[in-house]
């Protein structure tokens, strides 16, 4: 492991303990993507920083492109674990101990499918350069569908008589 790779897999590490503390506590559902965006961006400076010392073939974007797919598939199963709410005409929302644990599974699948397609190789260290851009794209995807989601309860309109206003 170079010191950049460490460098990248202990600030992905801060900003996973970060997103974990954050999703267990109840919040608002907001419609913002700031966070997510936020470090999806530094995700690209890292791995735009990893591309730059070494000589990558396309095999690097075709694993990036399924590590991305990953990240979308663990953002949507997340999603599922939240519990969203309405109470005072404002949705709320809180993540579960399932959805912290499928938050570290996400880290492990992003980084064991990493060690898998590119091992040792010239690629070494693509799963940790690209560590905060996976958690930029699984936190988009999983926040999209919190968003729809407290969208769907709170709008009367939407409801069906009978249906519950509470939502997992």
């Amino acid at each position: 492991m170079t010191a950049t790779t460490g460098v990248d897999l202990l600030i992905g590490l801060a900003v996973l303990a970060l997103i974990l503390y954050r999703q267990l506590q109840v919040r608002p559902v907001r419609d913002t993507m700031r966070l997510p965006l936020i470090i999806a961006i530094i995700g690209v400076v890292q791995l735009a920083q990893f591309l730059q010392h070494g000589h990558h073939g396309p095999g690097v974007f075709v694993a990036l492109a399924g590590s991305l797919v990953i990240a979308a598939v663990f953002g949507a199963i997340r999603a599922a674990t939240v519990r969203v709410w309405v109470d005072g005409g404002q949705a709320w929302r809180q993540g579960s101990w399932l959805t912290a644990v499928l938050w570290i599974v996400s880290l492990g699948a992003h980084l064991g499918y990493d060690y898998l397609v590119e091992g040792k190789g010239a690629e070494a260290g693509l799963g940790s350069a690209s560590l905060l851009l996976y958690f930029g794209v699984t936190f988009t995807i999983q926040r999209l569908i919190l968003m729809a989601r407290a969208q769907r309860i709170a709008d009367p309109s939407l409801q069906r008589t009978g249906v519950p206003t509470a939502s997992w």
